[in-house]
């Protein structure tokens, strides 16, 4: 039974000292270990002036520490989903300090290990309910990302709600997650919850499906993971040890296909339980599905729901921060006397040249027409003096794929343009066309639109001279992991004699991009060590796109990088770092 939020550390003191917390990079990290980390937390926060302050933490035990400390000295916590230039600089005008692993330049803050420790007494007492707990961020999917405020309340009625719904399925079984808890779902699920019921956390996120099989099989566990990792389970890896282990597995963050649901269902033995939520609303209702067709929403016990006007969804629940009624951007229909089916969002509507235009309604006719298995529309912003356009994302299907290679971009725009001229007028068409493997997401598995954007531009290095650097563009981003697609132009500097009957990518040009592209995504330490485990399976020619693999391995203070295709993996290796005085 889950302990209330506000009652915590005394939940935990109350448990045996040995017990297990959870497990830290395989070693176990006991209760009286845990309640140490957060009195040295509170230490640290209740002597600093100020209120707010952002936190990032790859590891989920600390995190959870580190939030309770802060809470007991009476500190507003704001949730970064990243630690990249932008995000920092959206958060210096609203916070009084950092704390963490934010860059070196941010003075980031936090415990020494055998620093100074808040008294059990100093510790105690029943946090309030109306306590300015948290600031978390929308996911951006739509715009730019939007502060949300959530008092302590809100957090306790979410834990409270999870563990009457999935309590008892998920019994004593000890949480692995691919997902952040610098988000909403993921500081729920993987750190909240478990803290209150007392179950043990694996506190790193898992990066690879070879790690996840193996982490699942060790014994009873539920998997909190998001559509973007679920839907890419390879089917060639043994995952019989993980079915008999999985207790239940959770997803959120975007939806889930009802074929993908259903074949990670069979893989891993539990057809994923989905949650409908968003940042401003908290969990609003779950599903899991029993066929193709099984579409409709629960929601949760808790939550009221009604259908406002045009069919937009409305919600009511102590998740929110008042009892009112809240109007979501989603439409809705209902589907038999509880449950509801979702019908696309509603605030995609944009006007070009006067003219109402539905983005939801252009990307359910790419999808109807056979030759796009996902499909995004986009307002692109306008140059100083033009109209507004629009920009069409496209992931081909099979058919569409084979259009694409036999006549060409052109050929495919065209058609994709005939389709969307029955449903939308000329001027409204998009003027701009990317075709993908796989849409760009983040560590939510969202796919946000300042990714889509960043599409449109070019990273090849270019400044007039011959370019350095492949064409690149994200695919998935993590808080220690991201994978990037890139592909060498046939001018590249560096195929210059290497060779020039058939020119291959050096070696050494491919460690020198994944340090490059390592230093962007990541806090790396500063001095170069040297290379481990380096291998080259297979050439990388020039214009063939690969993906670049990038995980941050703090643990071990290396960057981990391997380049894979089709075709296989061509290098693979592990880049060693450390401080100026390593």
């Amino acid at each position: 039974m889950s302990e209330r939020i506000e009652n915590l550390y005394a939940a935990v003191a109350a448990r045996p000292a040995d017990g297990v917390a959870g497990w830290c990079a395989g070693a176990a990290v006991d209760n009286a270990a845990w309640l140490a980390r957060a009195r040295a937390w509170h230490a640290l926060l209740r002597g600093l002036p100020g209120s707010d302050f952002a936190l990032y933490l790859d590891d989920s035990l600390e995190f959870g520490a580190a939030l309770l400390g802060a809470w007991h000295a009476g500190k507003t916590i704001w949730l970064s989903a990243d630690t990249l230039d932008a995000s920092c600089a959206a958060l210096r005008g609203s916070v009084d300090g950092f704390l963490g692993q934010f860059p070196a330049e941010l003075l980031p803050m936090q415990p020494a290990e055998s620093g100074a420790v808040s008294s059990p007494e100093q510790m105690g007492g029943v946090l309030s309910a109306d306590l300015p707990a948290l600031v978390v961020f929308t996911s951006g999917s739509t715009g730019a990302a939007q502060a949300i405020p959530k008092k302590l309340s809100q957090l306790a009625s979410e834990v409270a709600t999870l563990d009457v719904l999935f309590g008892a399925t998920a019994g004593d079984a000890a949480v692995l997650a691919t997902v952040s808890h610098q988000h909403i779902y993921g500081l729920l699920f993987k750190v909240l919850w478990p803290l209150s019921s007392g179950r043990a956390v694996h506190a790193l996120s898992i990066a690879y499906p070879e790690e996840l099989a193996a982490a699942i099989a060790a014994g009873p566990c539920v998997l909190v993971a998001s559509p973007a990792h679920l839907k890419r389970l390879p089917d060639h890896l043994d995952w019989s040890g993980a079915a008999r282990a999985l207790r239940a597995v959770f997803s959120s963050g975007g939806p889930l296909a009802a074929d993908a649901a259903l074949a990670a269902g069979a893989l891993l033995g539990s057809v994923p339980v989905e949650v409908y939520g968003s940042s401003e609303t908290g969990g609003v209702a779950w599903r899991q599905r029993s066929g193709v067709a099984d579409d409709a929403w629960q929601p949760f016990p808790t939550v009221a729901w009604r259908l406002g006007a045009d069919d937009t969804l409305e919600v009511r629940s102590p998740h929110l921060a008042d009892d009112n009624w809240l109007a979501l951007a989603d439409r809705a229909a209902r589907s038999g006397e509880q449950r509801f089916l979702l019908l696309g969002r509603s605030d995609r509507i944009v006007k070009i040249e006067e003219k109402r235009i539905s983005l939801t309604g252009m990307e359910a006719a790419l999808l109807a027409c056979g030759l796009a298995a996902e499909a995004r529309v986009v307002l692109c912003e306008p140059d100083g003096g033009e109209r507004q356009r629009l920009a069409a994302f496209i992931v081909p299907t099979p058919r569409g794929r084979e259009l694409l290679a036999a006549e060409g971009k052109p050929a495919l725009n065209a058609r994709l343009r005939a389709v969307l001229a029955a449903t939308v007028d000329a001027v409204a068409l998009p003027r701009r066309w990317r075709y993908l493997d796989q849409m760009p997401v983040n560590a939510q598995g969202k796919t946000t639109l300042a990714a889509l954007l960043a599409l449109l531009g070019s990273d090849d290095g270019t400044t007039g001279q011959r370019p350095r650097f492949p064409r690149m563009r994200e695919l998935e981003r993590e808080p220690l992991r991201v994978l990037l697609e890139v592909d060498a132009p046939a001018d590249l500097l560096y195929f210059d004699g290497h060779f020039d009957v058939a020119p291959i990518l050096p070696g050494v040009v491919q460690v020198d991009w994944a340090i490059h592209y390592g230093r962007q995504y990541f806090s790396l330490p500063p001095r170069f060590l040297g290379v481990n485990a380096l291998k080259f399976q297979q050439v990388i020619q020039p214009e063939l796109p690969v993906q670049l693999e990038l995980v941050h391995d703090t643990a071990k203070g290396c960057l981990q990088f391997r380049y894979l295709s089709d075709a296989g993996q061509h290098a693979s290796g592990r880049v060693m770092l450390g401080g100026a005085d390593a």
